[in-house]
């Protein structure tokens, strides 16, 4: 059953989603950039971004055994810090001024500072997630209680890796530099973006495998499967990301092993969905 947080979670993050779409499309419409600090392209990335990221921890936290006044507070602060930060960004985007590292005037410096505060609230929630799904068992599969402690290890990689990017792009503006703040802190973005969606991708390979006409045994080794391919692949992206190597302009090994993780994972999903397929048709 839905509890009453999550479906608030979940009503929140598709209009974040939507608001993402949104300006995705007046971003095409205006002919505007799609890069730099200035660029609408920043509304559109927060939107799409936090609203399938609300709706995916809403979902994964819901297999993470937590007192339910304690995961309402969680999942409330969470829910409300994604809407502050897409709200925020988005302003700024409409107001032609960047929105990180902007100490301008008093209302950007406002903004900047609750943005970066705001970061460290949702790694606060997600950590106080990681833990409860470390310590408990939870009234799940072994599989899917595996993939979401995953999901929600490697989620605290990618929030780490936006800390990082903050801290970064504040000294830099901060002694006078703002060009190379964004240039400095935009560096661990793909580090970033890779990590972040492991919360979606491996408990939904465990989710469908719940489908499949298997052991649970075998569903675990599958799930294994997907995490290995999964830590190569954030892996060789985090090395690339702080050698300041972009992803497409990788050595053939990098290019490589991250080609093959991605294989893996395709291949996991693959075999997941078939089965689930094969296991449905035989019961019609």
């Amino acid at each position: 059953m839905i509890r009453t947080i999550e479906r608030v979670a979940y009503v929140t993050g598709v209009l974040l989603f939507l608001s993402g779409v949104v300006h995705t499309i007046v971003l095409i419409a205006s002919g505007d950039s799609w890069t730099g600090p200035l660029s609408m392209r920043k509304a559109v990335t927060f939107g799409l971004s936090f609203g399938l990221t609300l709706i995916t921890v809403a979902w994964a936290t819901s297999y993470v055994t937590v007192r339910p006044r304690v995961r309402n507070v969680l999942l409330g602060v969470f829910t409300w810090a994604s809407v502050v930060e897409t709200v925020l960004v988005s302003t700024q985007a409409w107001r032609g001024v960047p929105s990180h590292f902007n100490f301008e005037t008093g209302f950007d410096t406002a903004v900047s500072t609750t943005l970066a505060a705001g970061g460290g609230v949702i790694i606060l929630t997600a950590v106080s997630f990681t833990a409860a799904a470390i310590r408990g068992d939870g009234e799940t599969t072994p599989s899917m209680r595996l993939a979401v402690r995953f999901g929600l290890v490697t989620l605290l990689v990618a929030l780490g890796a936006g800390a990082a990017m903050i801290a970064s792009g504040v000294v830099e503006a901060r002694g006078g530099n703002p060009h190379a703040a964004y240039t400095t802190a935009g560096a661990l973005k793909p580090l970033h973006a890779v990590a972040m969606h492991a919360i979606l991708i491996v408990p939904g390979l465990a989710w469908l495998l719940r489908f499949a006409d298997w052991t649970e045994r075998r569903r675990v080794r599958l799930v294994w499967v997907a995490i290995g391919a999964y830590a190569v692949l954030t892996a060789v992206v985090g090395v690339e990301s702080m050698t300041g190597v972009s992803p497409l302009a990788a050595s053939p090994i990098e290019m490589v092993t991250s080609g093959v993780a991605l294989v893996v994972l395709g291949l996991s999903g693959a075999a997941a969905l078939r089965e689930a397929v094969r296991a449905r048709s035989r019961t019609l």
